[in-house]
């Protein structure tokens, strides 16, 4: 016998209308009905009754009980929807501000660093997308999506649908991550783990790609295997390859390309952690010439 759904409230549906009409993303429009449904059981009523003065308490509780400042940011995103957008009150936000968020640098791993992760995945699927990940600069939610007919072999690209932002772009494919994608592709085929014109990661099962879950513990189990003795994710593969590029004299514009980065500030943060550049740099201490 089924269970009867619970009804949704004409609040809720008509937030899941406006933020159907804005085409935002499944994932997007999950958090955005979480944060409301948390504010609610914050204030003990229907959201739509709030005023200026319980955001403002809200904000508070939150950072009393520790909230890190981009989940903080986070939830006045999606109250700002809420209140703006829905409920067509933007007055209601006055005294709810978004927080400095800190800028620290990522993780680099170094090649050899990168070989004995690659090395240490559990089995052939997990390590040639991690091989992705880093040999073509790729985000985890990329490298699920990629389907076999996103490789084109004479043009040595990765087409990459709807990345973030939902816009297309190729990816640079090497010679060597190539062959290890048809590899991959003969194994996979062989054992029937890959549909024609399918995920190029599926799944147990095979209509079903990879989900990023699955992909960040395979790189954490990896990582424990290769005993990195750092914080490893997938988009710390992500920022390796670019970092790698910029110590190889690759143009920084084209690094940003390569990575889809709108901004070529964001793409200019690499410069930080290249240390092969920065051991080029002659400080000017070593100019100094005693008389």
């Amino acid at each position: 016998m089924s269970t009867p759904s619970t009804p949704i409230s004409p609040l809720r549906q008509r937030m899941i209308d406006d933020m159907r009409m804005r085409q935002l993303s499944p994932k997007t429009q999950s958090h955005y009905i979480r944060a409301v449904r948390q504010f609610t059981a914050f204030l003990g009523r229907s959201p739509d009754t709030a005023d200026a003065e319980d955001l403002r308490r809200y904000q508070l509780h939150l950072v009393d009980h520790g909230l890190s400042p981009v989940s903080l940011n986070a939830r006045i995103t999606a109250l700002r929807f809420f209140f703006a957008i829905t409920l067509n009150r933007v007055e209601a936000m006055a005294r709810m501000q978004p927080v400095r968020e800190p800028r620290t640098l990522p993780v680099i791993l170094s090649r050899e660093e990168v070989a004995r992760l690659l090395a240490a995945a559990a089995n052939l699927k997990h390590q040639t997308a991690l091989a992705v990940a880093y040999g073509a600069g790729l985000r985890a939610s990329e490298v699920i999506n990629l389907k076999v007919t996103d490789i084109d072999s004479q043009r040595m690209t990765l087409r990459i649908e709807q990345g973030k932002g939902r816009k297309d772009r190729y990816a640079m494919l090497p010679p060597v991550l190539l062959d290890r994608l048809r590899v991959w592709w003969r194994v996979a085929h062989a054992q029937g783990k890959m549909l024609e014109g399918g995920w190029l990661f599926p799944g147990l099962n095979p209509i079903e790609p990879l989900s990023t879950r699955q992909l960040n513990r395979a790189v954490h189990f990896a990582a424990d295997a290769a005993h990195l003795n750092k914080r490893v994710s997938m988009h710390t593969l992500r920022h390796t390859f670019a970092t790698h590029l910029l110590e190889q004299k690759v143009d920084i514009r084209v690094i940003q390309v390569l990575l889809g980065h709108k901004k070529l500030e964001t793409t200019a943060l690499y410069a930080q952690v290249a240390t092969d550049i920065l051991r080029e740099v002659v400080s000017p201490l070593e100019m100094l010439h005693p008389e």
